[in-house]
């Protein structure tokens, strides 16, 4: 054969390789879905995907696999950019085998994770496969294997992302739970260790997939999706969004970003939108869209364990990770599930070099039977231990109130905030002034001939004497008490200010974090 020739062999087998079989993208679309290619299109800057081992095929026997022998073996892998920086992507392709995973199916991903981690941009995983490939037996399972020894390699190196656009079953599930963020998509994706079948014939409960493990499932009740989406388009366009707010690996910071919201704005409305009463509820959210940057954010976990919003925004152009208590969910008190997703994004953002803002008004722990069995203690030391750990710049800044265990927890100066800003109204305690009262002067009040007057007098006089909004301040546990319609321009100074920040910690394998 000549050149010609055999370049043209090589543009018939591409296009077989990109196209796959007509009836598998029809049967594809019916169900809603996109194909590998056309998510990786969405997800890329146009032009700019490079294909790695497009011709790569199985060796199996067996079964009938000796015969069927397509390329790409069900993965589609590769790089590209997104907004103009680099990403590494592998897509099921679930036309192929089911997007089932076999060892040449496994051996292109383990390529790729190696290269994204060589070259230290983030990685994409777009999940719609069907699992191990049985008839591949164990060295199916031994290729589920590498993907996790790597995304543990990989874990606080460079981002990863898990974009869930199909089933994901058994041991499949465990490569997006190690991974930093996870996507998914209403009605057409699921992820679960044990299927509907398996948990009847087990437990006899009777249970749809999407009941099971849909997207609406883990967004609300595990905690396993970090974000869920009606469609594919708006999910993929989310992801370029939050790629746009990280860094590439962890020896860079996140990208800045040309701001025309004017870093001293004052925010006046901030005066009136947390009532000076801290039984009364707010929406944290309209706080934090008057601090940042055109009031934008991405909110992460925004529909589990409600009682605390953690997000990803913009101060004068840096990107922040900002934790806040959410007065509107249980008052906003920290129980184990808040615990547990704000420990999880500070890990986060001290991994990735992102500052973080705390924004304050917590009462307290939860108290209750099933928190303390749950083993609320055990939780909440996990974000206690994230912020003792964390080396970013940390600005803690109390809007409220500020009670006992909670308090400290929340990045107080006293574990290593760098800086504390309280607003008038703060009130900060061992606990609130009834209950304490109740404790203090507890003889007092019951001598009393008139028991409810006293303890309306010693609660004045506890708050007088323990809980004034000067009282932390003037002992050094805060450092300015300010205006909240200057707070945006302070957060913004400070972050300038400790844009260098070095904290060298000790040496060490590795700690050994509460669980």
């Amino acid at each position: 054969m000549s050149m010609h020739e055999r370049i043209g062999e090589l543009t018939r087998i591409r296009q077989e390789a990109v196209e796959g079989a007509p009836s598998a993208t029809e049967a594809q679309h019916a169900k809603g879905k996109l194909t590998a290619r056309e998510r990786i299109e969405l997800l890329f800057d146009p032009g700019s995907f490079h294909e790695v081992e497009q011709l790569r095929r199985h060796r199996a026997t067996g079964f009938g696999l000796e015969a069927k022998r397509p390329y790409t073996d069900g993965v589609v892998t590769g790089w590209g950019t997104v907004e103009g920086r680099t990403v590494f992507v592998y897509a099921h392709d679930f036309r192929i085998f089911g997007g089932a995973l076999g060892e040449a199916h496994a051996t292109k991903i383990h390529k790729i994770m190696d290269m994204a981690i060589s070259a230290g941009a983030p990685l994409v995983s777009l999940n719609d496969g069907a699992g191990a490939r049985i008839q591949e037996g164990v060295s199916a399972l031994a290729g589920y294997g590498g993907i996790f020894q790597r995304n543990t390699r990989a874990s606080g190196v460079i981002p990863q992302i898990s974009v869930m656009l199909g089933p994901c079953a058994g041991g499949a599930a465990y490569s997006p739970a190690l991974t930093d963020f996870v996507f998914m998509v209403r009605e057409t994706s699921q992820m679960f260790i044990t299927g509907p079948d398996v948990v009847k014939a087990v437990t006899g409960e009777e249970i749809t997939q999407n009941g099971l493990g849909g997207a609406d499932v883990h967004a609300e009740t595990s905690g396993v999706a970090h974000f869920a989406y009606d469609d594919e388009e708006t999910c993929i366009a989310e992801v370029r969004y939050l790629l746009s707010l990280l860094p590439r690996n962890n020896r860079e910071n996140p990208p800045a970003a040309a701001n025309d919201d004017p870093a001293d704005r004052r925010c006046e409305a901030l005066r009136d939108l947390v009532p000076l009463d801290g039984s009364r509820p707010y929406d944290m959210r309209r706080v934090v869209e008057e601090l940042v940057d055109g009031g934008e954010y991405m909110e992460v976990h925004e529909r589990w364990a409600t009682s605390v919003l953690t997000a990803l925004a913009r101060l004068d152009g840096r990107v922040v990770g900002l934790v806040a208590s959410q007065p509107q969910a249980l008052a906003g008190v920290l129980d184990i599930h808040s615990s547990e997703k704000a420990a999880r994004f500070v890990q986060l953002c001290d991994a990735f070099n992102i500052p973080l803002v705390t924004l304050v008004d917590v009462p307290g722990f939860l108290p209750g039977v099933d928190q303390e069995h749950g083993g609320i203690i055990r939780h909440g030391a996990k974000l206690l231990y994230a912020y003792c750990n964390a080396t970013v710049p940390r600005i803690q800044v109390i809007l409220r109130k500020a009670y006992g265990g909670a308090y400290i927890v929340m990045d107080s100066r006293s574990i290593g905030a760098d800086l504390s800003l309280a607003w008038p109204g703060n009130e900060i305690a061992v606990m609130g002034a009834e209950g304490a009262a109740n404790v203090v002067f507890r003889r007092r009040i019951q001598a009393a001939s008139d028991p409810g007057a006293m303890r309306r007098q010693l609660v004045k006089e506890y708050k007088a004497e323990l809980m004034h909004p000067y009282y932390a301040a003037e002992r050094g546990l805060v450092d300015d008490v300010i205006d909240p319609a200057d707070t945006r321009a302070a957060l913004v100074a400070a972050l300038a200010m400790l844009g260098s920040k070095h904290a060298a910690m000790p040496a060490r394998k590795h700690g050994n974090p509460p669980v």
